[in-house]
């Protein structure tokens, strides 16, 4: 491939990513800062993560992708060639040359819609902590309320979660926006420093999520980073959804434990400098699988020990609310290193 010719090629495309995405990777949608897909194929799914903004070139920049299911990356180049299956580079660069040549007015109609955090730009980390900031403690709130019916009556160490009564929700750029009560979690990386949030819209009497197409959506820079429940050092337990890394905290009150609220981005997940002991909570699907898999090869690549807990249901929420905490206490019983049972198990 002619080195300099793909290089500039690729970082006009990356200013463009989000139009590449929508046009050439149409079975997936955005997520804060990022584009979510099955796979290069465009295959509907939440493995492969197109970096939407950041720099023209190296580390983080615009356009570059990774699949986590299967460890594949790369540039928005690929991408095109996969989707209309071009082998030639020549071909490649001529329908990239074509698209880039096409106005896309279409993008300014599809900015995520301005959330009631700040003036700050729309689904950055910084309007991300304004939300936070703006919300109040859980207890007593509709968010506890809707924990408690998701069997999750334990909230020690959940200070990442909070309630916010009136958080913003517009279902598309075309429709009105509305205010929802909503649980409102905070995305940490390993330093503590908030990067994003993720919100739970609720129904108005919290017996349930809100009876809306897209209930739950995160903002700010996710990769890598995760809800927090406890500090992590050398034991750390994670899985995928909030309430899927609560479950087990019902029973394993003092053992840190993260939610990386996506598959994709469990695969992705930064490991503390101390970690010598890693759970992956797995859900049992495919992308939780495959999920599963990839951080087991990272983790032990960076020589971290890692054991699997698995539900016998779809999700440990599922096992709690199914078979109650009892069920769960046993169960986990059998899968957890000796030592961790005495340090971690309730009673």
């Amino acid at each position: 491939m002619p080195g300099h010719d793909a290089s500039e090629l690729a970082q006009r495309l990356g200013r463009q990513a989000e139009a590449v995405c929508r046009h050439y990777l149409s079975s997936g949608h955005r997520a804060g800062r990022y584009w979510v897909v099955g796979d290069v194929q465009n295959t509907p799914g939440r493995s492969m993560f197109v970096r939407l903004a950041g720099r023209d070139s190296g580390k983080g920049a615009a356009g570059k992708w990774t699949d986590m299911a299967t460890g594949e990356h790369g540039d928005l180049l690929d991408v095109i060639g996969e989707a209309l299956a071009l082998a030639d580079f020549r071909d490649v660069a001529e329908e990239a040359r074509r698209f880039l040549s096409l106005p896309h007015p279409e993008l300014e109609k599809s900015r995520p819609p301005v959330d009631n955090t700040s003036s700050s730009a729309p689904g950055s980390p910084e309007a991300s902590r304004r939300l936070f900031a703006m919300a109040q403690p859980i207890r007593g709130t509709l968010a506890e309320t809707y924990l408690r019916g998701r069997a999750i009556s334990s909230l020690s160490d959940t200070a990442a979660l909070r309630f916010h009564p009136k958080c913003y929700y517009r279902p598309d750029a075309q429709s009105p926006t509305e205010v929802r009560p909503a649980l409102v979690a905070a995305v940490t990386d390993l330093a503590g420093q908030q990067t994003g949030a993720h919100r739970t819209w609720l129904a108005p009497d919290g017996s349930g999520k809100a009876a809306l197409e897209t209930p739950r959506r995160a903002m700010g820079d996710l990769l890598g980073h995760a809800v927090r429940f406890g500090t992590a050092a050398e034991v750390l337990a994670a899985g995928e959804g909030i309430e899927t890394v609560l479950s087990p905290r019902q029973v394993l009150p003092r053992m840190p434990m993260l939610a990386a609220l996506s598959a994709a981005h469990l695969a992705a997940i930064l490991f503390p400098p101390s970690l010598r002991r890693l759970y992956i909570l797995r859900d049992r699907d495919p992308a939780g699988d495959g999920a599963g898999d990839s951080l087991v090869v990272r983790a032990a690549s960076a020589g971290i020990e890692t054991i699997s807990l698995t539900p016998v249901e779809g999700d440990f929420n599922d096992d709690l609310r199914c078979h109650g905490a009892d069920a769960l206490r046993a169960r986990l019983q059998d899968q957890l290193h000796p030592e961790d049972l005495r340090r971690f198990m309730e009673g």
